[in-house]
């Protein structure tokens, strides 16, 4: 009997695994896209000023801080002056310095040194990923970038980012596609982290901030939703 309730699990265990696979499989095949090619040059760079026109990236450059949390789990204020970043999360909170790495600690200072290496790398990675979420249009002339120019199959045009440096996983696309008034709807990605490429993601909820800039408040990425909340920017 028990040998018998044994196989039975093995074959469960080899069904469940082999269904899994194909599942994988599929939605790879189905949905997996290869990165577009596009045109470079000046199209493409006036194509992004029209985008960052649109988000009042001349707002943003003047904005001092930046509050928000994203998907009501991880806690931040930028100081972007200054490269100095506050990350709450669970029962974390850093100080990160994004000029002298050396210099970020942790409120806890009890903790081991190899704990603490571990929590400022995790703390930096959210803030890499997280804030590209807020502030991903006001990127697109950083160093390492390149811009590209790429028409869809209806003819509209798009705009290709690639990042050669900077963040936690350079090398990653980013397709945009904007409005009439070249404000973003949706980007595709094309990143390290996600194996499928092409997988695009909403920019909704746009909202005036304090300082003027202009920042989406609202993502979703294969349905599920990516919100920012408690969203406030001010300068001194």
């Amino acid at each position: 009997m028990k040998k018998k309730l044994l196989k039975l699990l093995k074959i469960l265990v080899i069904s469940i695994i082999v269904l899994a696979s194909i599942t994988i499989a599929t939605l790879y095949f189905s949905l997996n896209e290869k990165l577009p090619k596009g045109k470079s040059g000046q199209e493409a760079d006036n194509f992004a000023l029209k985008i960052q026109k649109a988000v009042r990236h001349e707002a943003f450059i003047q904005t001092d801080y930046i509050q928000w949390t994203f998907r009501n789990k991880h806690h931040y204020i930028w100081d972007k002056k200054q490269g100095l970043v506050t990350v709450q999360w669970d029962e974390h909170t850093a100080y990160l310095n994004l000029i002298d790495s050396s210099k970020s600690r942790l409120k806890n200072n009890t903790i081991s040194k190899s704990k603490k290496e571990k929590l400022l790398t995790k703390a930096l990675a959210f803030f890499n990923n997280d804030s590209f979420w807020v502030v991903a249009p006001h990127k697109l002339f950083d160093k390492g970038v390149t811009r590209e120019i790429v028409t869809l199959e209806d003819n509209t045009k798009a705009l290709l980012v690639k990042y050669a440096s900077g963040g936690t996983t350079p090398g990653d696309s980013y397709l945009w596609k904007v409005n009439k008034n070249h404000l973003p709807l949706t980007y595709k990605m094309w990143v390290s982290i996600i194996p499928i490429g092409g997988i695009e993601a909403t920019w909704e909820n746009w909202t005036t901030t304090q300082s003027g800039a202009y920042i989406s408040q609202q993502h979703k990425l294969l349905g599920f939703g990516i919100p920012i909340s408690n969203l406030k920017t001010w300068s001194n």
